[in-house]
């Protein structure tokens, strides 16, 4: 089992995002605050692929959890 421990700029590489600091911050800023009962997957302005990824990643309680929690956390 893979116990990595990602961070934001990795995740937001694996989500095809630029993944500067300012660009995560930015883009934060930007879709905040997500309603409240709206799950991280299901936001609007994810593509697809992207709101799949997620999905996948927390159903699975992948090594990638940790960080889709950190930023669902930090979009509500």
């Amino acid at each position: 089992m893979d116990c990595s421990f990602h961070q934001f700029h990795e995740l937001f590489a694996q989500l095809g995002l630029p993944a500067e600091e300012a660009d995560i911050r930015s883009f934060i800023h930007a879709h905040r605050p997500l309603p409240a009962g709206v799950p991280i997957n299901e936001a609007d302005f994810w593509t697809p692929a992207q709101a799949q990824l997620l999905k996948e990643q927390l159903k699975q309680d992948a090594d990638w959890a940790e960080v889709v929690d950190q930023l669902n956390l930090a979009l509500h």
